[in-house]
């Protein structure tokens, strides 16, 4: 593979790139439809097969619990292809780089929201606003509940609004979000630009662009976006989208400030405990945890059982040292949504506390969800390299990485390469994406980590240890495992931690 571009003369040539990948995504949006409209039809074929048995494990773990369904997980990487393993966060603590987050959170009004709306629809079934509307329902409810299996209904709902309303903005922006939640970017943008078309000022829309754009790495197409979004529809989908935007920039006061903004103007519950909980992420990247705490507690007070908000008062928890807490936190959450993010966070803290068979079981868990997320359509490439790469296949980490790199070259797709490069011995070939992932200005400890352990490989000893060194200063608790390795790392560096 050619190491990325830097030089601005390569703009005509990435426009063409975004033009093949967004391509590439269509394609696959069709092959999947057909592959997975015979697989559920015959409930045979590997797509088919997959799809029942990971369903099973996953139901069996919310209906059991953790403890039943170990034992089960542990074989689960025969159902995957590869093997592959699809964590939200590897060694390094680095989540994946999912700004796809379109509507609100998701708590029991979702589920009775849910509920009312397949009630409603068998009275009223030529409702082709209600189709649209029970399609995003279950596309939120996949997203929250870890359950990709959704994802195939939420299709065909959206279908069956557009059948009985052509070109409805409503399930065009509905098939931007399933698209975004699927990491079908490409797809997401083309979506969200036909529901524009037909209503300038859908919210739902706006973010999505905002979204597709984010992940597919078209910085300054998604600032533009922002602005736009921000002029049309100013709310709290918007405002959070354009913090995220300008803290891909580096710019963290303006972020924050925005984000302070989003949360003021909130008023329903749901859009309180997002918000709150964005500030609250935020605050932990950059290393101030009773800040973060104090923002997650807010975000928990509207809603107690907002999946993000767990988690993220989990890991400012094992940063400031309140580990039980933590794992308090996970254990509660990766009951209800066996995530991967948290199923690894939950193994890391297991695995620093020198329980090593309990962190092999939560690591396991993540391919369950693997075959789970790709039988519902999602492409689950980058979390696979970041699982992987840290505790599962080298050599799966670095064909997951390619992957996601060649769908969309962002921010994140660079450094999950760039480490899954290094962890194969790769590591000249390495420093060049680990550059690039921080070439923004983005402020993540993790991709300060891996560019200083690629830099040591290479024999850059001070280059190793200012980064190794930002990466603690930024963010000391970014990782039980990553910042005890980046301490050991400078140590040996002859650094000061």
């Amino acid at each position: 593979m050619a190491a990325p571009r830097t030089d601005d003369g390569a703009a005509e040539s990435e426009r063409s790139e975004h033009a093949q990948r967004d391509e590439r995504d269509e394609q696959d949006e069709r092959e999947h439809d057909g592959a997975g409209q015979r697989a559920d039809a015959s409930g045979t074929g590997p797509v088919g097969e997959r799809k029942v048995t990971a369903v099973r494990r996953m139901r069996a773990l919310r209906a059991a619990g953790c403890a039943v369904l170990l034992a089960v997980a542990l074989t689960a990487g025969s159902i995957a292809a590869g093997g592959a393993r699809d964590g939200g966060s590897g060694a390094a603590g680095a989540g994946a780089d999912d700004g796809s987050a379109v509507g609100a959170p998701a708590g029991a009004g979702l589920r009775l929201g849910v509920d009312r709306l397949q009630a409603h629809l068998r009275d009223q079934p030529k409702d082709s606003g209600a189709w649209a509307a029970l399609g995003l329902a279950l596309v939120e409810r996949a997203r929250t509940d870890g359950d990709p299996s959704r994802y195939p209904k939420a299709e065909q709902a959206l279908k069956r609004s557009l059948a009985l309303a052509p070109g409805n903005h409503e399930a065009l922006a509905g098939q931007a979000a399933l698209a975004a939640a699927r990491h079908a970017f490409g797809t997401a943008l083309t979506r969200a630009d036909q529901a524009l078309r037909q209503n300038p000022y859908s919210e739902l829309a706006l973010a999505a662009r905002i979204d597709a754009l984010v992940e597919l790495g078209r910085y300054d197409e998604a600032a533009q976006a922002a602005d736009t979004a921000d002029r049309r529809r100013p709310g709290v989908p918007v405002f959070t989208r354009y913090a995220y935007v300008r803290e891909l920039r580096g710019d963290t006061d303006t972020a924050r400030r925005v984000l302070e903004q989003a949360l003021a103007s909130a008023t329903a519950p749901a859009d309180v405990a997002y918000a709150a909980t964005q500030l609250g992420d935020l605050a932990r990247s950059q290393g101030e945890y009773g800040t973060a705490l104090r923002h997650y507690a807010r975000a928990l007070a509207a809603d107690d059982a907002y999946p993000p908000a767990l988690e993220g008062r989990a890991r400012a928890r094992a940063a400031s040292g309140d580990r039980a807490g933590a794992v308090r936190d996970l254990e509660r959450l990766v009951a209800r949504a066996p995530l991967p993010g948290p199923l690894v966070a939950l193994g890391e803290l297991y695995e620093a506390g020198g329980e090593e068979t309990a962190a092999r079981e939560q690591y396991a868990l993540v391919d369950a969800w693997t075959a789970l997320a790709r039988a519902g359509g999602m492409r689950a490439d980058l979390d696979t390299a970041l699982a992987a790469a840290d505790h599962g296949d080298a050599a799966e980490a670095l064909r997951a990485a390619r992957a996601a790199w060649e769908r969309r070259r962002t921010v994140h797709t660079a450094d999950a390469l760039a480490w899954a490069l290094h962890v194969n011995g790769r590591s000249e070939q390495a420093l060049p994406y680990a550059r690039r992932a921080l070439a923004t200005g983005y402020r993540n400890a993790a991709f300060l980590y891996h560019r200083g352990m690629i830099e040591r490989a290479v024999g850059r000893a001070e280059d190793a240890r200012r980064h190794l060194t930002a990466a603690l200063e930024l963010d000391p608790g970014f990782s039980p495992l990553g910042a005890r390795e980046a301490r050991a790392a400078l140590q040996d560096l002859g650094g000061d931690r």
